[in-house]
């Protein structure tokens, strides 16, 4: 086992990370390649990471694979994107199931074509019954959006007599989200450079710790989250306190 692996997994490991995986068209820009190929060295190296996050012992992975806002993109991207997401879906119920990983997906899937959300619901079906890393893909998805779906679902609890409006709490409201169930990240990553949370769980990420790096997403190795969770360990969280 490498070196720096072994160090890793002996030191603490955040049970929840957050990823933003930006960086695949500048990647494929900086390659000379369209960015078509920017996004699927990009779905490559997701698996590498997915795969050595649930290896140290993270317990919930979400990674940020494709925001409402990114519908806005070129049409040919847009179409591009999709295709990797059915190839992955794909793989996963061929190869993937055989990680002790569950699947989930956070987002309003809805909105994409009817093949794409049948593999997303056999894909959570067949993971259902893993016990190991629960891995979040985030796909047609926004902070804003989140918070108002889990907002009008409580109105509509509270018109059905099931809550007075008196009774919400951060508790009683995350049950709401689409992370239901799960812990707060501890952690959040951005490679590329860029410095901002591009609506990516704001509720969640209220005390969550952020490292950035200027690598883009296809180049973000094992080792760069090797270091990302020691520069977590090496911070004092105080969750507002002293």
């Amino acid at each position: 086992m490498p070196e720096k692996e072994s160090a890793v997994m002996k030191q603490p490991v955040p049970a929840h990370v957050g990823i933003i995986m930006d960086g695949n068209g500048r990647w494929a820009k900086k390659h000379f390649q369209p960015r078509s190929m920017g996004h699927r060295a990009g779905a490559q190296n997701f698996r590498t990471i997915t795969k050595y996050a649930s290896k140290i012992g993270l317990k919930y992975l979400t990674v940020y694979a494709f925001s409402t806002e990114n519908w806005s993109r070129p049409a040919d991207e847009v179409g591009a994107l999709m295709g990797l997401f059915k190839d992955y879906l794909r793989e996963a119920l061929r190869d993937f199931m055989n990680e002790n990983i569950r699947v989930r997906f956070i987002g309003d899937v809805g909105a994409f074509s009817r093949d794409l959300q049948e593999l997303i619901a056999e894909v959570e079906e067949v993971s259902s019954s893993k016990t190991g890393m629960v891995l979040n893909l985030a796909m047609n998805y926004g902070g804003r959006a989140e918070i108002l779906h889990a907002a009008r679902n409580f109105a509509e609890d509270v018109r059905a007599g099931k809550f007075e409006p008196a009774a919400l709490t951060d508790e009683l409201f995350d049950n709401y989200l689409y992370t239901a169930g799960q812990p707060a990240p501890d952690l959040i990553i951005r490679p590329s450079g860029e410095q901002r949370i591009s609506n990516f769980l704001l509720w969640q990420c209220a005390y969550a710790e952020f490292v950035y790096f200027d690598i883009l997403w296809p180049d973000f190795k094992p080792g760069d989250l090797d270091q990302a969770i020691a520069i977590y360990n090496s911070r004092q969280r105080r969750f507002g306190g002293v």
